[in-house]
């Protein structure tokens, strides 16, 4: 049995074994296994990976919602989703000939572009949150959008630096939906093992991305 097909069924059973944990049988279970095989699948530059993408986008966008995270429920949506549909479509024509994506690097200028559209966004959005009453969290909710769809957008371009990118979304999540797990609210339980996974997938991302960059330089 492969590697792949390996990780796959381990990830399926750790996803339903923490659903049952958390007594989250189904919407939880759901968006671990979708969250974490999304991530996974782009670590080692697999296309598929965008369909359990758009999934977990709908599926998160719904749990968000319910807590009273609107920005990210919103974008989740309206961007995120649209976008992993164009992602998919994008690396159907960037394959190598082992069937994977081709991986890109960027320079300083597009570094310097992308912290500051970072910071601007997250403040201007963070504004905009705080109007609606049963908001909550704002500026963390805005930060977690900006900083999601830049990688998000690095990702669909094959820029290996959207896995740095996510490293430091995972940071806001994780406190997102620590608050929120104190908190008690709905599916925080399954949206923090969520958060986790996909700290420990995004570091074997960057890891696998670096490598296989330096690889084909060889070339």
């Amino acid at each position: 049995m492969s590697k792949n097909k390996v990780c796959t069924i381990l990830i399926i059973l750790f996803s339903i074994l923490c659903g049952i944990i958390s007594k989250d049988y189904f919407l939880g279970t759901l968006i671990l296994i979708s969250g974490l095989l999304n991530s996974y699948y782009a670590s080692i530059g697999k296309t598929y990976n965008y369909i359990f993408g758009s999934l977990y986008c709908l599926l998160s966008a719904y749990v968000c919602y319910i807590n009273g995270l609107y920005g990210i429920a919103i974008l989740s949506v309206i961007i995120y989703f649209p976008l992993q549909i164009q992602g998919y479509i994008s690396w159907l024509k960037k394959k190598d000939n082992n069937n994977e994506v081709k991986i890109r690097k960027f320079t300083l200028k597009n570094s310097i572009i992308i912290v500051s559209s970072c910071i601007v966004g997250s403040v201007l959005l963070g504004l905009l949150l705080t109007k609606i009453l049963t908001q909550q969290l704002a500026f963390l909710d805005s930060s977690s959008n900006i900083i999601n769809l830049c990688g998000i957008i690095l990702m669909n371009l094959r820029f290996q630096e959207c896995w740095v990118v996510w490293l430091f979304n995972n940071s806001v999540d994780l406190l997102i939906w620590i608050i929120n797990f104190i908190n008690k609210s709905s599916s925080a339980t399954m949206m923090l093992l969520v958060s986790i996974g996909y700290l420990l997938i995004n570091i074997y991302g960057l890891y696998n991305w670096v490598k296989k960059t330096k690889y084909d330089n060889m070339k």
